[in-house]
């Protein structure tokens, strides 16, 4: 799915955004396929980038052809926007209702962001499980590796390879996580060499030594 299959209008002028007990910004709104983005293009003058996923909820009005939509944030901001023309405030809502509600989790704005500067190490190789895993093998026999989660088919917010019970098989592991909010199961967060003692995380964070 690309992206911009699902913004209808990218970019409208004029819209102004209104924020409690900070004055108001008049300028250009754009939408890309993480960020809505106002900014007025005058120097000293601050620019809103607001992620879809911090979007809880909008609301919508019109008084004549001036739109306004209501932005409700996860961060409890409340956010006003006044657009011009009824055609491109409906666009403007109906893109953000769906960019702000995307199931996939390789959609999310981590899988796409490109760094502004020079990058000294590759994130994604600084921690091997199976690497990992060897290192606690030398410890232990009480755990193994799951790929169960692979493609993030299970818990979206969990890695695609974890650490679990042996004793665990993963169909045991599928079930455990339909009674878990977002999916999630006990794994593995930290193991003591010394004294065997271990931290084991689910949606409710508990620990268990």
């Amino acid at each position: 799915m690309e992206f911009a299959e699902l913004i209808k209008t990218p970019r409208v002028d004029n819209v102004v955004l209104h924020r409690p007990f900070l004055p108001r910004v008049e300028g250009t709104l754009c939408l890309t396929g993480h960020h809505l983005i106002l900014s007025s293009r005058q120097d000293n003058s601050e620019e809103l980038w607001l992620l879809h996923s911090n979007i809880d909820a909008i609301e919508k009005r019109f008084v004549g052809t001036l739109g306004t939509i209501t932005i409700k944030c996860k961060d409890l901001r409340i956010i006003h926007l006044d657009i011009p023309g009824m055609e491109e405030c409906l666009n403007i809502a109906s893109s953000i209702e769906t960019l702000s509600t995307l199931d996939s989790t390789t959609l999310m704005y981590p899988f796409f962001y490109r760094p502004m500067f020079e990058v000294l190490e590759d994130g994604w190789h600084s921690f091997l499980p199976e690497h990992e895993f060897t290192l606690l093998s030398a410890s232990t026999d009480e755990w193994r590796l799951s790929y169960v989660n692979k493609d993030f088919a299970v818990c979206p917010s969990y890695p695609p390879i974890v650490m679990v019970p042996k004793s665990t098989d993963d169909e045991i592991l599928k079930k455990v996580a339909t009674f878990r909010q977002g999916g999630r199961f006990p794994v593995l967060s930290y193991y003591h060499k010394k004294n065997g003692m271990v931290s084991i995380k689910d949606d409710c964070s508990f620990d268990i030594e």
